[in-house]
């Protein structure tokens, strides 16, 4: 895309977006911190969750999902009013506890976000990809005893608190098996992070994950997809809401009938094309059962919906460049949510969409 082209979207995006303070009613649609890292990494002190919820709410999200660290407890108080009076909302990011010796530090920062006003906590078993991050099944058969009962330790101390916590599919599990995972827990506090475009990698296929996943999701991470061929198998690229191949709108509709309160942190991720090496031997290491129809099926589909052109890459911009095309994308993003993906567009200040 051109760079007139993108400022035209972005003004008309704009244009679409209430102002915060004229909202009849606090958006579902939020903003994940991870859709600002640039911007987070060039500016530390936007880490501070109520200096993020004021940038989010500039840009028209109704909350936001981000690390709340464990503060003094007028910090954490401000934080809480400022929810109050704005109606914005926001979602807590936690790490599980290590093991018995880290529950204290877990404990403490699940109240620090209970006490900030947040009621779910989005967590991750794995900060990897599953097939970088394992070379054997067996790798991957201790990652899952061990994250697992990561999660035995966390259930209770959640379920004291009266939070929610939310296991994101990170690359890492498959829908079913996290929701073995989910099952044989069996805790009314523990639920998922629906992710829409995480589990592509792992060759899933999105409303079908969606799908599965929807009645566990304590919360979700809504992005678009672009896609691309490669010789090693395919190439995975977060683009703005309505760019890529991804049915947002069936997608939304799938989270909503089975959980109708859930809230939807974008997740747009500002960076060059993932690559999932699918037709390599090393991919397959951790996939031992898993039968060749679900490999032919990923690659009908990339076949089908690749991109026409280059996916997006922003390694060559500058500093500047890249924070103002992290912004736009954004911005974009929550145009096209509010336009096109609210339950009643008109509640939160825009036409319905044509």
């Amino acid at each position: 895309m051109t760079t007139s082209r993108r400022r035209l979207l972005l003004a008309a995006g704009a244009a679409l977006l209430p102002r915060a303070a004229s909202c009849a009613a606090p958006s579902p649609f939020g903003v994940a911190s991870f859709s600002y890292q640039a911007r987070l990494n060039a500016e530390r002190g936007l880490r501070d969750p109520l200096r993020f919820l004021r940038f989010c709410r500039e840009r028209g999200a109704g909350g936001a999902q981000i690390a709340i660290p464990a503060g003094d407890a007028a910090e954490l108080g401000a934080l809480r009013r400022y929810l109050d009076d704005t109606g914005m909302w926001l979602e807590g990011s936690v790490r599980l506890p290590r093991d018995a010796a880290d529950l204290p530090r877990f404990d403490a920062d699940v109240q620090a976000a209970k006490s900030a006003g947040a009621t779910v906590l989005r967590t991750v078993m794995l900060s990897g990809r599953r097939y970088e991050s394992f070379a054997t099944a067996e790798d991957f058969r201790r990652f899952r005893e061990t994250s697992a009962a990561s999660v035995r330790l966390a259930a209770p101390v959640v379920e004291r608190r009266q939070m929610r916590l939310a296991l994101e599919n990170h690359k890492d599990y498959r829908a079913e098996e996290l929701i073995d995972l989910l099952r044989k827990l069996a805790s009314p506090a523990v639920g998922v992070t629906v992710d829409t475009g995480n589990s592509i990698a792992l060759l899933e296929q999105p409303l079908e994950t969606v799908e599965a996943l929807a009645p566990w999701a304590f919360s979700v991470h809504l992005k678009d997809m672009a896609i691309d061929e490669h010789r090693d198998g395919f190439l995975l690229s977060e683009v703005p809401f309505g760019q890529g191949f991804l049915d947002l709108p069936a997608l939304v509709a799938a989270l909503r009938k089975r959980r109708p309160e859930v809230r939807f942190s974008i997740e747009m991720a500002t960076r060059d094309p993932l690559l999932v090496p699918c037709l390599t031997e090393r991919y397959w290491a951790t996939f031992d059962t898993l039968p060749g129809g679900v490999l032919a099926r990923m690659l009908a589909l990339v076949r089908e919906r690749k991109e026409g052109r280059p996916l997006p890459r922003v390694a060559t911009l500058s500093a500047d460049a890249l924070l103002r095309r992290e912004d736009e994308n954004v911005r974009l993003c929550l145009a096209y949510a509010a336009r096109r993906l609210a339950a009643d567009p008109r509640a939160y200040g825009v036409s319905p969409a044509q």
